[in-house]
């Protein structure tokens, strides 16, 4: 069984045959969710890039779990200074099979400094092939960017991109996205976290409907949707 669990604002889980791994692992202070970093065991992580709602709580679940932690080279020797020995380096464009999926790194328009300063290299969407040979593409923190169009060349299964706007795409820029990706199904993420975040999904999805052959669904925290 291949599912994803929307666990609020932009913290995903994928669940493969009962192997958890989680992309941005934001769970404490993020108010959209009730889950807490230490009711989850994911087997891998996968971080977009360094800011706080993203890298969230990567410390304290590898301390407990040792999940493999993978991400761009910077934040990966970043982690590896501070004893982290189970984790894989990689950066936009290249791809690798982790078991659970085939991750390829995607461009992002966006930040990535860490909250301490550092330097948090690039950041970046992803690009996951299960074992079934379906595509997921979590776009991450971004804006909009024309090769999404070549993203969308692979054949996405389901996307899952940010409609929030401030800090990433809007729902205009977001529906444009959805126009250049053709995914088969899109999810709403990053949005209503905080007040600077209010969106209506379900208005964004009714166009999404309207002017799109996608199917779009809006989880609300907690809810998966199984593949």
């Amino acid at each position: 069984m291949e599912k994803i669990i929307y666990y609020g604002h932009a913290t995903l889980g994928i669940d493969v045959d009962g192997i958890l791994s989680i992309i941005d692992p934001f769970f404490e202070g993020n108010p959209s969710t009730t889950v807490r970093a230490k009711d989850v065991a994911p087997k891998n992580l996968l971080i977009t890039h360094g800011h706080g709602d993203h890298f969230g709580d990567t410390m304290e679940i590898y301390a407990e779990h040792k999940p493999k932690v993978i991400s761009n080279a910077e934040i990966i020797t970043y982690l590896q200074r501070k004893g982290f020995e189970n984790t894989h380096a990689q950066h936009i464009g290249g791809s690798f099979d982790h078991g659970f999926a085939k991750v390829k790194f995607t461009l992002a328009v966006h930040g990535s400094r860490l909250e301490d300063g550092s330097d948090g290299g690039n950041p970046v969407g992803l690009l996951l092939t299960l074992p079934s040979g379906k595509k997921i593409y979590a776009a991450g923190d971004t804006g909009l960017f024309g090769d999404m169009r070549l993203i969308g060349e692979e054949g996405i299964d389901v996307a899952l991109l940010p409609i929030g706007d401030n800090y990433t795409m809007g729902p205009d820029d977001a529906l444009r996205a959805v126009k250049l990706l053709q995914p088969k199904i899109v999810i709403p993420i990053h949005y209503n976290t905080w007040p600077i975040l209010a969106q209506d999904p379900y208005a964004w999805a009714e166009r999404v409907s309207a002017e799109t052959n996608t199917k779009p669904i809006v989880l609300a925290p907690g809810e998966s949707l199984t593949l």
